[in-house]
C-alpha cells in the first residue's frame, strides 16, 4: 500500500469515529435522559481521547512525508494540506487538554441549560471560568506566540483574524444603526402577528418548510432542542428546532435556518465522504448557507406569500389578514433581546457584541465573575434596552458553554457571504420568485448545491465565494440588499 492510501485509510476510519462522536453530542441534546449526564461526559472524554491519538499518530507525518510525491490531481493535494493542518494543530494540544475539554463540555451543556431556564448566573459561571482557562491553554498552545484568539477563530474560519473582522464590523455598523435609527422611527409600523398557536401545528408546518427547502427526509430528521442545530454529514444531517406557542416564526424560521446547514452537508460531493474534504469547508460558509435560506430565501416576498396561505389555513383567525402585511410582519424590526429572533436589520449588531465580548475574555480584560454586567451594560449601549433577565442575556447562547470562542463572527461573515451569493444567485434566477411563491424553493437549492455545497472543503473559503459570485467579497451587497428591502417595507 502506498503512503497516499494508508493515509487515506487511516483518514477515513477518523472521519467515521469523528460522525459517532457527533451523533453522541446529538443524542445528548435531543433525546438523551437527564440523568446520564456524567455518563455521557465520560463516553465524550472516551471518545475525544482516541481521537486525538489517532489526530496525532506520528506515522501521520511519516505518510504525508511519502504522499506528497504520489499526488495525482488537485484534491489529493488539497486532502493532504487539510491533514496536515489538522496534524500540526492537533500536536500542539496535549492529550490531557483534549480529553478534558470533551469531559468538561459535554457535563457544561447540562449546567448551562438548568442555569438559564431558572435565570441563575451564578450556578453556571464557575463552570464557564473552568471553560475558559481550558480554552486560554488550548488557544497558547495553538497559536505558538501568535495572537491567542486568531489560533482559535482559526478552528471555525481557516486564515481569517479578528483585525480583518473588526475591520469588516467597522464598516458595517454606520449603516446598520442608521437603517435601524430610520426604521424604528419610521411613521409606517408593521403589525406583530400575536396570538396562541399549537405547537402541533407548529411542528407540521415547519416539516412543510423543511420539505419546500428540497430536505431529505430519507438522510435526516427533526427533532426539539433548547437551542437548535444541525448535526451530521454524508448520509445523516439532522435538524432541531424549538416551539414557543406565541411566536410560530421562532420555530419555522429555525427549521429554515438548520435545512440551510444540513442541506450543504448533504449536498457535498459523495466521493468526498469519509475524507477530509467531505465537510463544510468554514463556518463562515455554513452560516451563509442557512442564513441565506433563512432570510434571503425564507423572508422573500414571493416566500413569505407561500408561508401565508399555509398559516392562515393551519391556525385560527390570524390577527393578521393578507400576504403583504403578513410579509412586513415577518421582517419587522424591533428592539428584542435573543439573537436567534432577531431581525436582519439588527443581528449582526449581537454578533459584534459577543465578538468583543469573547476576545476579551480569552485576552483575560474580562474576567467571568464581571461578565453578566458587561453584557447588560454593553446591551443598553448598543440597543437601548435594558436586559431584564439572565436567559434574555449572557445565558441566552450554548456556545460558551461548550467551548466555542470564536465560533461567534463567522454568524456575520456568513451574512456577508449570502450577501453576494444572493446578488449573483438572483442574476442567475430572475424567475425565482415564481417558484416560490408555489412553496419550491428548490431551484435556489440547487444553484447553491452547484456552486457551493458539492464542492465540500475543496476550494478555501474566499476563493468558494468568489467563485461562485464572479466578484470579491464585500459587505456592500448584504447592506445595499438591507437598505432597498426594508426601506420599502417601512416606505421610507
Amino acid at each position: 500500500m502506498s503512503d497516499f492510501d494508508a493515509l487515506m485509510e487511516f483518514q477515513r476510519t477518523t472521519e467515521a469515529l469523528s460522525s459517532v462522536a457527533e451523533r453522541l453530542g446529538w443524542d445528548q441534546e435531543t433525546v438523551m435522559p437527564r440523568g446520564a449526564t456524567e455518563q455521557r461526559a465520560e463516553e465524550m472524554a472516551a471518545m475525544e481521547a482516541v481521537l486525538h491519538e489517532r489526530r496525532t499518530d506520528p506515522r501521520i507525518g511519516e505518510w504525508l512525508d511519502g504522499a506528497e510525491a504520489e499526488i495525482e490531481d488537485d484534491e489529493d493535494a488539497r486532502m493532504l494540506k487539510l491533514i496536515a493542518r489538522d496534524f500540526q494543530r492537533q500536536t500542539r494540544i496535549p492529550a490531557r487538554l483534549a480529553t478534558e475539554l470533551a469531559r468538561l463540555t459535554s457535563l457544561s451543556q447540562g449546567i448551562w441549560a438548568e442555569a438559564r431556564s431558572n435565570d441563575d448566573v451564578a450556578a453556571f459561571l464557575p463552570t464557564l471560568a473552568e471553560i475558559l482557562m481550558l480554552k486560554r491553554e488550548e488557544a497558547d498552545a495553538l497559536a505558538d506566540g501568535g495572537d491567542a484568539y486568531d489560533a482559535l477563530l482559526d478552528d471555525y474560519e481557516p486564515d481569517a483574524t479578528a483585525e480583518t473582522i473588526s475591520g469588516i464590523f467597522a464598516a458595517m455598523r454606520p449603516r446598520l444603526v442608521q437603517l435601524r435609527e430610520d426604521l424604528l422611527g419610521a411613521e409606517r409600523q408593521p403589525a406583530q402577528l400575536t396570538g396562541q398557536f399549537p405547537a402541533e401545528t407548529q411542528l407540521r408546518l415547519a416539516r412543510q418548510c423543511a420539505t419546500a427547502f428540497g430536505y431529505d427526509w430519507t438522510r435526516g430528521r427533526m427533532d426539539l432542542a433548547v437551542h437548535p442545530f444541525s448535526s451530521g454529514r454524508w448520509q445523516d444531517s439532522r435538524i432541531t428546532t424549538r416551539v414557543v406557542t406565541a411566536d410560530p416564526f421562532n420555530c419555522l424560521y429555525s427549521t429554515i435556518h438548520e435545512v440551510g446547514h444540513s442541506n450543504y452537508e448533504l449536498g457535498i460531493d459523495s466521493d468526498y465522504a469519509f475524507t477530509a474534504l467531505g465537510r463544510g469547508v468554514s463556518l463562515g460558509v455554513h452560516e451563509s448557507q442557512s442564513r441565506i435560506s433563512e432570510n434571503q430565501i425564507g423572508r422573500s416576498r414571493a416566500f413569505t406569500e407561500w408561508l401565508f396561505h399555509r398559516m392562515s389555513d393551519a391556525f385560527d383567525a390570524m390577527n393578521i389578514s393578507d400576504p403583504q402585511a403578513f410579509y412586513a410582519s415577518v421582517n419587522r424590526v424591533a428592539p428584542g433581546y435573543i439573537r436567534t429572533e432577531s431581525d436582519e436589520v439588527q443581528y449582526n449588531l449581537h454578533i459584534m457584541m459577543r465578538f468583543d465580548l469573547e476576545r476579551d475574555l480569552i485576552a483575560g480584560k474580562l474576567d467571568v465573575t464581571d461578565l453578566e454586567e458587561a453584557w447588560n451594560t454593553r446591551f443598553l449601549k448598543d440597543f437601548g434596552v435594558a436586559v431584564d433577565k439572565p436567559s434574555n442575556g449572557v445565558l441566552q447562547d450554548v456556545h460558551w458553554a461548550v467551548g466555542l470562542f470564536g465560533y461567534f463572527p463567522t454568524y456575520a461573515l456568513g451574512n456577508v457571504y449570502a450577501g453576494c451569493l444572493n446578488e449573483a444567485m438572483r442574476e442567475d434566477l430572475p424567475d425565482l420568485d415564481e417558484s416560490l411563491t408555489e412553496g419550491d424553493a428548490t431551484p435556489a437549492v440547487e444553484w447553491l448545491r452547484e456552486n457551493i455545497h458539492r464542492h465540500g472543503s475543496l476550494t478555501p473559503p474566499v476563493e468558494l465565494i468568489e467563485n461562485a459570485c464572479g466578484a470579491q467579497i464585500s459587505a456592500d451587497p448584504l447592506l445595499d440588499y438591507l437598505e432597498e428591502k426594508f426601506g420599502a417595507i417601512y416606505a421610507l
